[in-house]
């Protein structure tokens, strides 16, 4: 587990998010982890979360994960469990960092780094190719669709899987040529929904 610097956040106007959630499957079934008090995130509910991981059971084992706006971690955590490779964990919220630091170091895993900073810089950085994004930022405080196009231009593999978490009320951003949406549902206020890149025309001509 590595921790570097930058400057970044996951945390959301509304409510203090105190206690404790559960990882719902894999290696670390049932085990639960502290939301720092006095956080204001907005951590993705177990219903949603056991949905998002229903879609991507077939594809999550030895996947590269990119959590940004990680707040409490919820969704690198468990892709964790569930047989993700590794998880970069971006927040801008120092309270947040420390405890996903905890966190990981109380799970004993080495697979997560924990990166202080703001989702945008970090984009803008030296890019990495990972195979599944969580894009959970605190609702109405970000250009989706621009960061959508910052991650489309170096940081995505091939096929990867991007999942999107916004606002029920809010319109869908325009989104990357190359991606579709494949599942899409709501629960509550919240619509969530999993996108895929998908190859291109001509790439796929040059494989046939």
């Amino acid at each position: 587990m590595r921790t570097m610097a930058a400057q970044h956040k996951k945390s959301s106007p509304g409510k203090a998010s105190t206690g404790k959630l559960r990882i719902i499957g894999g290696r670390w079934r049932g085990r639960r982890f502290v939301c720092p008090p006095g956080m204001t995130t907005r951590p993705t509910g177990d219903r949603v979360r056991e949905t998002l991981f229903n879609w991507l059971a077939p594809y999550i084992a030895g996947t590269r994960c990119l959590d940004l706006f990680a707040g409490t971690g919820a969704l690198g955590l468990e892709a964790l469990s569930r047989g993700a490779q590794s998880a970069c964990f971006v927040d801008r919220d120092a309270a947040a960092i420390r405890q996903l630091d905890t966190t990981l170091h109380e799970l004993d895993c080495d697979d997560g780094t924990v990166i202080k900073g703001d989702a945008r810089r970090f984009l803008s950085g030296v890019p990495e190719r990972f195979d599944l994004v969580f894009i959970d930022p605190p609702f109405g405080d970000l250009d989706l669709a621009n960061l959508c196009t910052l991650l489309e231009a170096n940081w995505l593999a091939p096929s990867a899987h991007i999942y999107i978490e916004m606002s029920r009320q809010a319109e869908l951003p325009v989104l990357p040529d190359a991606w579709e949406i494949w599942r899409d549902k709501s629960a509550g206020q919240v619509r969530f929904m999993l996108a895929r890149r998908c190859e291109s025309q001509e790439a796929s001509k040059l494989r046939s």
